[in-house]
């Protein structure tokens, strides 16, 4: 999932382990585009690409509309794709600073995740 966002240019891409602390999902992915028109394609990417290539759809998703904020969830993750703006205004990051943050590599294949912090 985040190898997905990242080749369609997504800034700041984090990964929050939320396991254990919600009982909602395991992961939320957070990254932020540029502009609305971005924020739009890093999500529409996302969708399009998990469906065709993984058979996976989101049991819901929200913020396509105004594409300031869209969420894509999928049980055990849920992906945030803000605005810079939004991004910095609900700082999930900080809201969830406890939780740990997942180190990703991205060399040509998909994305490894190694849990740190905590």
């Amino acid at each position: 999932m985040t190898q997905l966002a990242d080749e369609k240019k997504a800034e700041e891409l984090v990964v929050l382990d939320l396991g254990g602390r919600v009982s909602y999902c395991d992961y939320f992915v957070i990254c932020n585009g540029t502009n609305r028109r971005h924020v739009r394609a890093i999500a529409e990417s996302v969708l399009e690409r998990l469906k065709t290539e993984h058979g996976l759809a989101p049991i819901s998703s929200e913020g396509f509309e105004s594409a300031r904020w869209v969420l894509l969830d999928f049980g055990d993750v849920v992906i945030h794709i803000f605005d810079e703006s939004m991004r910095g205004f609900y700082d999930l990051e900080g809201l969830w600073a406890d939780a740990s943050r997942v180190e990703l590599e991205h060399v040509g294949q998909p994305s490894r995740l190694h849990s740190t912090g905590g």
